[in-house]
């Protein structure tokens, strides 16, 4: 049985830094990060060019880094979704990252070395930063562009999924944990600047604390982050989690069972405290019992529970939710994110009507 978790809540006043403000607006205001989405589409988002495949050195790190795109195989092919309704987002440009990072970051991104340790892959250190650009941070651009668009389209439909993103290790100056770009924090700037939301909610369940997300929004009581992860695991970032407003440490080898009724414990907690204009969601599915990095044991039913509570915490009040995939370390990760994602829509907590097509 799991030890019970250690939870707390404490939000903390917010004071803008006056230096940068001006700035960043200008930089969100020009972006083509955000645009008009057709009615006949959904706020699914997805490109091709979020897969990563590069001579196989993929393979070296236990992320299925094509997940993305069997995800939105296995809706496409059982007819619950069309793939003239996905939505392909752009690419992150330089001025759209500077949003939240520094350009000392952005330029360290240009060392193959540096980009090797971040996605933890050692052999990518020898490769001309070129490839590295093309084949690694290219498609990882492309899905800060999905997530950044995910807050657009979760404001104007109720809901959003971006099969990518995520990148919740990821911080305004550092990146790890196979994070180059901190996608959560850019969201939530533009939502601040271009869609009239105050309040934002994270609800990180991914395996992993995200520390990144933590960091940038420390302190700023506008951001409430409900973070629930295994304690024992990587990224151990006791700095960070002096900033997470609402934690939920597990163990090891926690239970499908013990694990839903701490969310629901934790959901109802946030509930009380928090009235947010929009959710960001980390659906991480290391989770998985089996997973070798998240070492829980949460079944894949579990999982969908686990979504279908979230969406649900969101839905009845009316609340935008977007939904990142996040972690995963396993190949059934993308299998049980799709049946995720059947069962929401046969729920109605999400409409993927073709019917108009």
């Amino acid at each position: 049985m799991a030890k019970s978790p250690t939870t707390s809540s404490s939000p903390s006043p917010w004071s803008p830094a006056d230096s940068d403000v001006a700035v960043r607006s200008k930089r969100i205001r020009s972006s083509k990060l955000y645009f008009d989405i057709p009615s006949a589409k959904v706020p699914l988002i997805y490109s091709k060019s979020y897969d990563i495949s590069f001579l196989g050195i993929e393979k070296l790190h236990p992320f299925d880094s094509s997940k993305w795109g069997r995800i939105c195989e296995f809706l496409i092919s059982e007819g619950i979704l069309n793939k003239n309704q996905i939505v392909e987002p752009v690419e992150a440009s330089k001025d759209d990252l500077l949003v939240v990072h520094t350009e000392e970051y952005l330029a360290s991104l240009k060392s193959s070395l540096t980009v090797a340790i971040i996605i933890e892959v050692p052999p990518v250190a020898l490769l001309p930063n070129c490839l590295i650009q093309k084949k690694v941070l290219f498609p990882f651009r492309k899905q800060v562009g999905g997530s950044v668009l995910g807050g657009k389209l979760a404001k104007e439909r109720g809901w959003s999924i971006n099969v990518g993103g995520g990148f919740h290790h990821c911080s305004s100056r550092k990146g790890g944990g196979f994070c180059a770009y901190a996608d959560i924090s850019l969201c939530i700037h533009y939502a601040f600047e271009c869609l009239n939301v105050r309040r934002v909610m994270i609800i990180d369940l991914d395996a992993h604390q995200g520390n990144g997300h933590e960091i940038d929004f420390a302190n700023d009581g506008r951001v409430y982050i409900l973070d629930m992860y295994n304690r024992s695991i990587y990224p151990q970032d006791f700095e960070a989690r002096a900033h997470i407003t609402q934690k939920v440490e597990l163990v090891s080898g926690t239970s499908t069972e013990v694990y839903l009724k701490y969310l629901e414990d934790a959901l109802q907690v946030a509930k009380r405290a928090f009235d947010p204009e929009l959710v960001v969601y980390n659906a991480g599915t290391d989770i998985l019992d089996g997973d070798p990095l998240g070492r829980l044991k949460v079944s894949p039913q579990g999982v969908i529970a686990r979504d279908e509570k979230v969406f649900q915490f969101a839905r009845q009040r009316n609340i935008p939710l977007l939904m990142l995939t996040s972690g995963g370390y396993m190949k059934s990760s993308a299998r049980v994110i799709a049946d995720s994602i059947k069962n929401l829509s046969m729920k109605r907590l999400i409409d993927l009507d073709m019917s108009n097509l």
